[in-house]
């Protein structure tokens, strides 16, 4: 498993069109295998995307991580807001900068899950959110695509200098707890969330040996 030097883009100017922003700002991939592609997800990458999230819906999950699911009409404006919040431009009051990234099975063109990498926690994500989300579609569970996006989110933050994260689970989430133990997670508390739901707080060292 490769996980990819991060990329650094050249400083897009207010004055630049929203067209000519799109072609300086390339896609983003943080690893890469012979078989998957963790990457940001791009315009012709629609139908895709609504395959991923109607997985969830049909076993009538919700979308995980949450911050996958389209909160504008259009797409082509949702990924760039998503573009925006990685940048930490025109966020939304109570959120911090966060990249989202997608992993593509690479002989179906499949998303099979996704991670988001919240660049830094305010109150709310220290007591229960963590720096990092991440789900699995229904179909392509207990095939290690969790423990393979949690290893190159924490290599995103290695590479920026974060010495570690915080990564929640709910208790009754058997699966997650696995997959951050396995990825060196240790416990530090569980604290009760509003909804009533017990959730367990881990830190992660980021800088770990492949």
């Amino acid at each position: 498993m490769r996980i990819i030097d991060e990329v650094i883009y050249p400083l897009t100017n207010v004055f630049l069109s929203a067209e000519l922003k799109s072609v300086i700002y390339k896609c983003m991939k943080i690893l890469e295998t012979d078989k998957l592609v963790l990457r940001e997800i791009e315009d012709h990458d629609e139908g895709v995307y609504r395959r991923f999230v109607q997985e969830f819906v049909d076993v009538g999950e919700k979308i995980a991580p949450g911050a996958t699911e389209m909160d504008l009409p259009d797409f082509i404006q949702w990924i760039e807001k998503k573009k925006d919040n990685s940048r930490g431009v025109n966020l939304n009051p109570g959120h911090v900068p966060s990249s989202i990234y997608f992993l593509f099975r690479k002989d179906n063109n499949k998303i099979v899950g996704a991670i988001d990498l919240r660049h830094e926690l305010n109150d709310a994500l220290l007591r229960t959110g963590g720096n990092i989300g991440y789900g699995v579609v229904p179909s392509a569970r207990r095939q290690g695509y969790a423990t393979i996006m949690l290893k190159a989110g924490l290599g995103f933050f290695s590479k920026k200098g974060v010495k570690k994260v915080l990564i929640t689970c709910n208790a009754t989430n058997e699966g997650s707890r696995r997959t951050i133990l396995k990825c060196g997670g240790f416990l530090e508390n569980s604290v009760t969330t509003e909804d009533g739901k017990d959730r367990e707080r881990y830190w992660i060292e980021t800088d770990q040996d492949e």
